[in-house]
């Protein structure tokens, strides 16, 4: 009797753990806004039918990388992972089964988030339906393929650690650096990258070249970077993809769409707030204004083909037809977002703070090499703009990478 009634006891306590172990609704929806702050929808769903079963295809200087899939799958997903290796995973790099990851999972930005916020994170990807989805091995140039090399990456380029508050400032600055820095990883697009695909750290979110576009600078340069945003402009944009100075583009859009669109109002003014306060991590280029002749050739297109929406002053129609004078993206020390535009043409994203549409045509196969880099130029230059002069071979180069 006395081992029956232990065994009772026993079931009794394992069941009540297991019920306390469940996560509540809470977490889990507290979970699911820091997925959505840290836009792992973006990589990890290559099909919208099968979200975060991974698959896609992610392509860097050195190969191809293919994103895993992150339902609760216990074969192909991360069902059968213990919290402790979700959080090493997160926050050192490190697959449960020893091996290292590559950088592209951006895990030198998400090292700084705090245990709690991970394992969130992993109790709202708990509640998605599993999915079989086998992960796809990388496809990357000798001798990067060898994880092995990673330990050596690591010890030269990652330091691992918590985001560390600033006591001098506010709670709502250092909730925007703990996103910027962190689970938004903002830098793996906007820093500047070494040889070995390493952040150059003393230029952070000074402007980098990323898959055939420019994410530009979101420090406090004057001519390229935020210092004429408001922090409300920052706002704006991060909520409806659009302000009165620029409209989102290319990959950013994407990120507007599945990620700050969706944060909380605080969270998004943290980060402008925390946006504002940074200097310029380096000085901007000087710029030689193109001769008389280049201007003329470039105005000559403007006035022809781009006119009628962005106006003979460039002011355009702001949150329908993006402004041109002053526009920190256009000015940048790189064209290629600006090349990218003119080449395949541009769709003004919506969000539910802003429905309606833009729509810009592509000009790959109306205008020349010579041309696109002409009102490049043209568009760089006027209206007290200053940016370095475009050729037609970065023109054909921007074609080719299409």
């Amino acid at each position: 009797m006395r081992t029956i009634l232990a065994v009772l006891l026993l079931c009794s306590a394992a069941a009540s753990m297991a019920l306390a172990a469940e996560p509540s609704p809470e977490l889990i929806a507290y979970g699911k806004s820091l997925v959505e702050a840290g836009d792992c929808a973006g990589c990890h769903t290559a099909d919208p039918a099968r979200p975060f079963a991974g698959g896609k295809r992610i392509d860097t200087p050195f190969g191809a990388i293919y994103a895993p899939n992150l339902t609760p799958d216990r074969e192909t997903g991360i069902g059968a992972w213990l919290d402790a290796d979700f959080t090493r995973a997160l926050r050192t790099g490190i697959a449960p089964d020893g091996s290292n990851y590559y950088p592209a999972f951006p895990y030198p930005y998400f090292t700084k988030m705090t245990k709690d916020d991970t394992l969130a994170i992993r109790a709202y990807l708990g509640t998605l339906s599993p999915v079989v989805s086998r992960n796809k091995p990388p496809e990357l140039r000798w001798p990067f393929g060898y994880r092995r090399l990673m330990r050596v990456w690591n010890a030269m380029f990652f330091t691992p650690g918590l985001f560390e508050p600033d006591q001098s400032q506010s709670a709502a600055w250092n909730r925007g650096g703990y996103l910027v820095t962190g689970l938004g990883h903002c830098g793996a697009c906007h820093t500047p990258k070494n040889y070995f695909g390493a952040d150059k750290t003393a230029q952070a979110l000074a402007g980098s070249e990323i898959g055939g576009w420019y994410a530009p600078r979101l420090d406090g340069a004057a001519r390229t970077g935020l210092k004429s945003w408001s922090a409300q402009d920052i706002v704006e944009y991060l909520q409806s993809g659009r302000n009165a100075r620029s409209h989102a583009g290319g990959p950013m859009a994407e990120v507007v769409v599945n990620s700050t669109s969706k944060m909380s109002d605080a969270d998004v003014r943290a980060i402008a707030l925390y946006l504002k306060s940074l200097p310029p991590a380096r000085r901007e280029t000087i710029v030689t204004p193109p001769g008389e002749a280049e201007m003329k050739a470039g105005q000559a297109v403007y006035a022809k083909l781009c006119i009628a929406c962005h106006e003979a002053d460039g002011t355009g129609s702001p949150r329908i037809y993006p402004p041109l004078p002053g526009n920190a993206l256009l000015q940048s020390i790189n064209p290629s977002s600006t090349l990218r535009i003119i080449l395949d043409g541009a769709h003004t994203v919506t969000t539910p703070r802003a429905l309606n549409t833009g729509e810009m045509p592509g000009y790959a196969k109306q205008l020349s090499d010579e041309d696109i880099a002409a009102v490049t130029n043209y568009i760089r230059n006027s209206w007290g703009n200053a940016g370095l002069m475009v050729t037609p071979a970065q023109v054909a180069k921007a074609r080719k990478e299409n």
